[in-house]
């Protein structure tokens, strides 16, 4: 949890272990922490209840696993962060998405984009097989690796800030039992309630074409609106099971 006590505009602190002084109705699931060497139990907000809870708690961001709390080394997916380095925006994201949507297509894997919230996109890969982080990680960093060999004035697969100015950041290092990622539907602490939200191939290809960045942003009230007319866009991350080739 991201919580903001104080509002966007005062202070944050992030919270692993779910507070102590939860009601009794919110359902915990324990993690190993390397850091704490313990168990952690962390929030499972799996209903409505809790996810009002948590924001009256002023956590206005959820960042979750890309695995379930009973099989936490076992992720249920792959993702790819695309991160623009100022002066590039989410419409240079859109670009190097194509190229990782094909790379991607090459290996049979479909892929689903949502936006971050924030600057970027983010691209999902359902996997929902038997799989681990120890397979996922490498195989996107080789992914990353290969999009920066092929469009080095364009994309960086490395962590050097330094190095990402004007450049589209292929984030894989996410696919790590310790990392969260935003949540689907998450709102971000912006000055406007801006969501991470689920788009359509043909959005991103729209927002390239006109260069319009604005078409790939979307307010809370737009969110809850395009769930109504199209339902969940992301469902098919929940079940298309696939595998990661072994070469």
């Amino acid at each position: 949890m991201k919580r903001y006590p104080d509002g966007v505009d005062g202070p944050f602190f992030y919270e692993k272990r779910c507070p102590s002084y939860r009601p009794k109705w919110v359902q915990t699931v324990p993690v190993w922490s390397d850091q704490n060497d313990a168990e952690i139990d962390y929030c499972v907000a799996n209903d409505l209840p809790t996810v009002v809870w948590a924001a009256n708690l002023g956590d206005l961001e959820l960042h979750t696993s890309l695995a379930r709390g009973q099989k936490i080394d076992q992720p249920t997916m792959m993702v790819f962060d695309l991160d623009p380095g100022p002066p590039a925006n989410i419409v240079d994201c859109a670009q190097v998405a194509f190229w990782l949507r094909e790379k991607l297509e090459s290996k049979n894997l479909q892929s689903f984009p949502k936006t971050s919230g924030s600057k970027g996109l983010q691209i999902y890969v359902p996997l929902n097989t038997s799989t681990s982080y120890g397979i996922t990680k490498p195989f996107s960093q080789a992914v990353a690796q290969d999009l920066e060999r092929e469009h080095p004035e364009a994309v960086v697969a490395r962590m050097e800030k330094r190095l990402r100015t004007g450049k589209v950041f292929v984030d894989w290092s996410q696919n790590d039992r310790h990392k969260t990622t935003v949540c689907v539907y998450s709102l971000r602490a912006k000055e406007k309630p801006f969501a991470s939200t689920p788009v359509t191939w043909q959005e991103v290809e729209k927002a390239f074409k006109k260069r319009d960045s604005a078409l790939l942003s979307f307010l809370s009230d737009d969110v809850l609106k395009r769930v109504e007319q199209q339902g969940d866009l992301l469902e098919p991350v929940l079940n298309l099971k696939q595998k990661i080739p072994k070469s």
